[in-house]
């Protein structure tokens, strides 16, 4: 049966690739990456050399009709992106609907289970999980006003991303959003701010988006961030 496999592919540290998804990637016919240069890096550490198609947010209907040819021809696929899982805040979940609509059950999706900056940073919150809400990368421009109401709003742990360009300017948005929605001066709801999760500077920033502004002025905003808010209730 033809076979896409979602391999989840390191954040940072490449010791975090398990075994089995550095065999799938061995195996496969074609691994459709986010960027080809980023994905030829990583398989050259571990002495893998495959085929690369490259498959990302700007790739357009022919491509993916040429995606679904090669499943069609009894191909097996592996898809990775940059860093982490593949359909989290990444196009990897249009070309799953894509394949789920053209052949059924006709082909198999297989999960390779790994990294993801969502669960890493959640895993040392110390916030509840037991339910939380993933908001991706907040709107660059529009809805960002809309946006930050929202997550000022949401009772449960929230998860977002943020690069390095924003990262202030979202935290004195949700500074913001939560004086107004809690009616204090200043917003009490503690979060963490996880920074290069995994590489050589990864930092972990624990307080309120005020305390966690100041501690980031005092060293570094370069880099990739996940921030996670506590639940109201906590």
């Amino acid at each position: 049966m033809p076979t896409l496999y979602i391999v989840a592919t390191p954040i940072g540290n490449l010791s975090d690739m398990t075994e089995r998804g550095k065999a799938t990637l061995g195996l496969v016919d074609a691994i459709l990456c986010e960027d080809t240069r980023v994905t030829s890096k990583l398989l050259a550490a571990y002495g893998i050399r495959r085929t690369l198609v490259a498959y990302h947010q700007h790739s357009d209907t022919k491509r993916t009709n040429e995606i679904l040819a090669m499943l069609r021809e009894g191909k097996s696929l592996a898809l990775v992106t940059d860093a982490g899982t593949p359909g989290i805040s990444d196009p990897g979940g249009m070309l799953v609907e894509a394949v789920v609509n053209e052949f059924g059950s006709d082909v198999a999706i297989v999960p390779i289970p790994g990294p993801s900056a969502v669960i890493a940073a959640l895993s040392v919150s110390g916030f509840p999980a037991d339910e939380f809400v993933f908001l991706g990368f907040p709107p660059h421009k529009k809805g960002r006003q809309s946006f930050f109401k929202r997550v000022a709003a949401i009772e449960s742990t929230i998860v977002m991303y943020e690069s390095t360009h924003r990262i202030l300017k979202t935290l004195g948005e949700i500074d913001e959003a939560m004086r107004e929605a809690m009616g204090v001066k200043n917003s009490e709801r503690k979060l963490v701010v996880c920074r290069e999760l995994t590489k050589m500077y990864e930092t972990i920033y624990r307080g309120t988006a005020a305390e966690v502004t100041e501690q980031l002025k005092k060293t570094s905003m370069k880099g990739e961030f996940v921030i996670v808010l506590c639940p109201i209730s906590t």
